[in-house]
């Protein structure tokens, strides 16, 4: 793990917020804030800006994950949070609000580094998948924009598929733009026409 890592620990007990810092300075050199009030957490971390958040608490709940949601998306920072008891519901609440990493059954001193690696992975692994989604829907949108230009072309000209794309192509290439650029500028260009 990155021994320069920022780590705010939510924890409203002190002795706790203690040996979770303890914990912290046992697993590496960190940079770590502990917040020991959760009113005005969204604005506190926004502030902070940690690079993970881990959060203690009995039971979290609504109000501390509409915090977290506003404060750390998903695609913010690893978020782990150690709950004493189970519940589903405030489970499904909580992935859906960005925590990498929910483990149930408190925290202990030696269970703080593999659980903050194990949320950094997930969320770089999550991370990952996200920006693999994101490539492949522009990749889509790019191909859908590529194909109604190129039925423009054969509707208007006259010609087959694999003439229209070479068309689209070699105008991309001699303009110096890429193929989807000429295909969005046809396909605005013929909405103008109408």
């Amino acid at each position: 793990m990155n021994p320069k890592l920022s780590i705010a620990v939510v924890e409203q007990d002190r002795e706790r917020a203690l040996m979770i810092v303890d914990g912290l300075r046992d697993a590496g050199e960190y940079e770590v804030m502990v917040i020991g009030d959760v009113t005005g957490l969204a604005r506190r971390l926004a502030a902070l800006a940690p690079d993970v958040v881990l959060i203690d608490l009995e039971s979290p709940d609504r109000d501390v994950l509409d915090a977290l949601t506003m404060a750390s998306t998903p695609t913010d920072r690893p978020v782990a949070m150690f709950v004493d008891r189970s519940d589903e519901a405030v489970m499904r609440a909580a992935i859906e609000a960005g925590v990498s990493a929910y483990v149930v059954g408190g925290l202990s001193r030696e269970r703080i580094r593999p659980v903050l690696a194990a949320a950094i992975a997930r969320f770089h692994v999550v991370a990952r998948l996200r920006s693999e989604l994101a490539a492949t829907k522009a990749a889509l949108e790019e191909r859908k924009v590529v194909d109604r230009a190129k039925g423009m072309l054969m509707k208007a000209k006259g010609l087959s598929e694999g003439e229209a794309y070479a068309l689209l192509r070699r105008t991309a290439m001699d303009q110096g733009k890429k193929l989807v650029e000429v295909a969005a500028a046809l396909i605005t260009a013929a909405e103008l026409l109408k």
